[in-house]
């Protein structure tokens, strides 16, 4: 394997780590957004049992 080949598919591992990082924080927003409507709901569920 040429030495050449190795950097760049090190540079091409290297940018695909760097968006899947980037990535994170939008599916983690994402989940934490319909985590609390599913606890709203539940919450709703709750008040009309209470009613």
């Amino acid at each position: 394997m040429s030495k050449l080949h190795f950097l760049s598919v090190r540079g091409l591992f290297s940018r695909l780590s760097v968006l899947a990082l980037l990535a994170l924080p939008l599916t983690a927003c994402n989940t934490i957004e319909g985590a609390g409507r599913d606890i709203e709901r539940g919450g709703e569920e709750i008040q009309d049992a209470a009613d």
